[in-house]
Formats: structure tokens, sequence, C-alpha cells
């Protein structure tokens, strides 16, 4: 096993900036998960670690060994792919030991490796299968299996889920999960998928158009967001994003007054007819009682459903704000019953309010 760093990495394809000034150290032992929207460069960011791409400057180590010039053979990390890419022709059993066999390892333990792995991963009935006998999350399994065996410093999982369906998805994640806890191997996870990198993270790396925007544990990063894409990104229903005007201790939306709390107000520095995003998360907004349009007041917004999706547990409200484009997610509990079209008024927490700068997308406050 082994700590990973990557000090100053860059990575361009002819005039295209990939990733650029990627730093970070991965303590030995330690699941770190790269997460962003499509084209945001983890996938490059896991593939330069892996020396299946070059870096074009920067430095990038593997436990004490600078690596940049080191073939990926000779690296000593373990990668599974999207698609697992598995040998069709061989049994499992034969696709677990496979890197060990091109290494010459001794047969015997070739033999205890693939037992022990088949064992760990519940596949020890299945030695014989052939890959299209297997169902996805077998095969998945298979793949980890193999990476497994190798007994690498480092894996490299390169969105392995997203081939599942949503329950065989949900129980393999758990199983990735309590894997990692047994084999304590440093891990590095790419996925755009914000709940894994939420349930398996040590720490998230939250990355956009090739840069990081936030190193931070999953906690952290919901609670205390550095900007708005970091805020929007992580959070499932996404914080609601609210464009208002600061104006006599008052954020104006649209027309709608919020009334700042005096214990906001001590912390706040900004400017009359000063123009502001607002945050805030579903679950931080309240519906008022009675459920029909009331008289507003303070810190109260006026709203129309328009689309009620019921979740079982809680429901989930898209509501329509008066002048104001998109819908404001609301989320509920779920004995709440709605229909589209109704009107509400909506308490929001503003102690639980964020605000961000509406040009470059940073965090106000808190």
């Amino acid at each position: 096993m082994a700590n990973v760093r990557l000090e100053d990495i860059k990575r361009r394809f002819n005039n295209v900036t990939a990733i650029e000034d990627i730093s970070f150290e991965i303590p030995d032992g330690e699941f770190w998960v790269l997460v962003g929207p499509s084209g945001c460069g983890k996938s490059t960011i896991l593939r330069t670690i892996a020396g299946l791409e070059t870096a074009t400057s920067g430095k990038l180590f593997i436990g004490d060994r600078l690596v940049n010039n080191i073939p990926a053979r000779q690296r000593n990390v373990a990668m599974v792919f999207q698609n697992y890419a598995l040998y069709p022709h061989m049994t499992v059993a034969q696709n677990i030991a496979f890197g060990l066999q091109m290494r010459k390892v001794d047969p015997k333990i070739i033999q205890e490796r693939v037992m022990s792995v088949a064992r760990s991963l519940s596949l020890d009935d299945l030695l014989d299968r052939k890959p299209k006998e297997l169902s996805g999350g077998q095969q998945q399994r298979v793949a980890l299996g193999r990476a497994i065996a190798r007994q690498p410093q480092v894996f490299l999982l390169d969105e392995p889920l997203s081939n599942l369906d949503a329950q065989l998805r949900d129980d393999t994640r758990a199983e990735l999960k309590q894997l990692h806890q047994n084999l304590g191997i440093t891990t590095i996870y790419v996925t755009h998928d914000q709940v894994e990198a939420m349930t398996l993270a040590d720490q998230i790396v939250v990355l956009n158009r090739g840069r990081i925007q936030q190193i931070g544990d999953p906690q952290t990063i919901y609670q205390s967001p550095a900007n708005q894409m970091v805020a929007t990104f992580l959070g499932s229903p996404p914080m609601n994003i609210l464009p208002a005007i600061y104006q006599d201790d008052t954020f104006n939306i649209n027309g709608q007054l919020l009334v700042i709390p005096p214990d906001m107000l001590e912390n706040l520095q900004l400017r009359q007819g000063q123009s502001v995003d607002l945050g805030i998360r579903p679950e931080h907004i309240d519906i008022n009682e009675p459920l029909r349009l009331l008289e507003q007041e303070s810190g109260d917004l006026s709203v129309e459903v328009k689309l009620v999706e019921p979740l079982g547990r809680e429901t989930l409200i898209r509501a329509a704000l008066p002048g104001v484009t998109g819908v404001l997610n609301v989320q509920v509990g779920g004995d709440v019953r709605l229909r589209p079209g109704d009107r509400l008024s909506l308490q929001l927490d503003l102690h639980r309010l964020f605000l961000f700068d509406p040009i470059t997308g940073d965090r106000i406050l808190p």
C-alpha cells in the first residue's frame, strides 16, 4: 500500500487543457472519490495515475517513488474499468488469475489467491462459469477480484457501477465500502454520481472544467460548499438558487421580501442594491399551515405547485416562484398531500441560507 501525491499536474491534448494545476495527496489506505460533471477531467486524472496518460507537466508520486516516466505495468496499481473488460473465453477463475500469470507468479500462490479472493467476493460457486453466464453484478465482482488478486499498492476505479440497475448498484456500493474496510488499500474512485461520492468517500475531490473546486470530507462539502457549483452538484435534490437584491435589511426576490434576522446582519457586508444568489437546500424549507396561499409575512415566499413527486417517506415538490426562472425544490414529509396548481406560502430557514456572488459563484456567507 502507498500514498498518492499529485503536484501541479497538467494534461493537454493539442490546444485543449483537460486538467490544470491538480494538486492533492491521498494518505495510505484512504478511499478518495473524484466527482464532477462529464468532461471535468476526473477520468483523465485517474488514467494519468494509472500510466495510461502522460502528464504534460507536474509530478506524480506513488509512495516515495516519482512515477512520471514509469510505464503502467511497473506502477503496481490495479484499475477496474466501467465496462469490466473481462475475457469472454476465460472462466471466472482464469479471469481472476490472468494478471498474476502475466507476472509469472508461482502457480500455487495463484491458486491460493484466486480462492481467497473468490471467497471474499462470494464468487467461489461461480469459478467455472464464463462472463456471459454471469449477471452484471457478478461480472463487476469478477473485475474487482482480478484487481484484488494482484495485491496492488493502489486501486483505481473508473465508474465501475454505472452499468448496474438501481438496486444492484446500491448493494454493490455497500459491498465496495465493506471491501475497502477489510483490505485497507489506497483507493481512488471516479464517478459523476454524487450519491456514490457521499456514501463511499473518506474525502471528495470536486472537479469542474479541469480544475479542483473543493476537497473535503462528505459532510463538510455538503454543509460548507466553497462555491455555487459545489453547492448545486452535491445534494439530491440539488440546492435551490434564487437571484435577489439586498436592500434595507431584506432580500428582494422579484418583489417578495425576506427580512434578514439581526444576527445575520452582523456578518453581512453587502451594498445597498447589490445582487446576490441565495442558496437554500430543499430540506430547509417548510410549508406554512394551512395549505393555501397566506398573506405574506417576513421570511415567507408565495409559490405555485407545478409538480408533486411522492417518494414514500418524503415528498418532493417542485414549485414556481413568480418572475423567477426555474423551479424551487421543496422536500417535505410523505404524508403531505398536494396537487399541481395549489398555491402555498413557504417558510425558509434563513439561518441555513447561503449567499453566492452571481458573477464568480464564490460563497459570500456563511
